[in-house]
């Protein structure tokens, strides 16, 4: 049940990367901000050894400076299980939202090393960052594609599942909580997360 945190990082960072080519305004010159309607991260989460479920998180924000610091935000009320009753259990026994209300991703990235990306390319490249939950930090390390969509416009998206472990993140007991509430044999404590994140200049 752990989130897929790490990838917004890894996505707000790529998209800060992207850099306009030469005859569109040099990324120093403006920052970047997610575009949340057009972006979109989700895990996987399995119990009982064969359920899979697919779950997203619905609000998120964030951007890039001029200076290449990257930051995304995840309200984390706004877990989607496809089941209400799951969903309040995420907030309340999981996040405990009432007193961790977001994740944040941070990261710092070179706009320089993509200046030469021009519109309707793509580039890989490698993310290193850190997740914030529960006053928690955690280091990532992940893989992203970073396609230019348009002068002003970047997507920034895993190339690979990224995988998010309960333990790295000390929610292992929230994670049994859920498990005695639900009355499962088990919930997997190891997500794989997709993202796809798009940047605005």
């Amino acid at each position: 049940m752990t989130q897929r945190l790490p990838l917004f990082a890894l996505l707000a960072t790529l998209a800060a990367c992207s850099q306009a080519p030469a005859e569109a305004p040099s990324v120093t010159d403006s920052a970047w901000a997610l575009d949340p309607a057009a972006s979109s991260l989700t895990y996987v989460s399995i119990k009982a050894d064969e359920l899979a479920e697919i779950n997203s998180f619905e609000k998120l924000s964030g951007g890039v400076t001029a200076a290449g610091e990257a930051n995304v935000e995840i309200d984390l009320a706004s877990v989607s299980t496809g089941i209400d009753i799951r969903d309040e259990r995420m907030r309340e026994v999981f996040f405990v939202v009432a007193d961790n209300p977001t994740a944040s991703v941070t990261a710092q990235i070179d706009p320089a090393a993509f200046s030469g990306l021009a519109v309707g390319e793509s580039t890989t490249t490698e993310l290193e960052g850190t997740l914030t939950l529960k006053g928690i930090e955690a280091p990532f390390q992940s893989e992203v594609r970073v396609t230019r969509a348009a002068s002003d416009r970047v997507i920034a998206a895993s190339t690979d599942p990224v995988i998010v472990e309960a333990r790295t993140l000390e929610l292992l007991d929230g994670l049994a909580q859920l498990q005695e509430l639900a009355g499962l044999p088990s919930i997997t404590p190891v997500v794989p997360v997709t993202f796809s994140l798009t940047f605005e200049r």
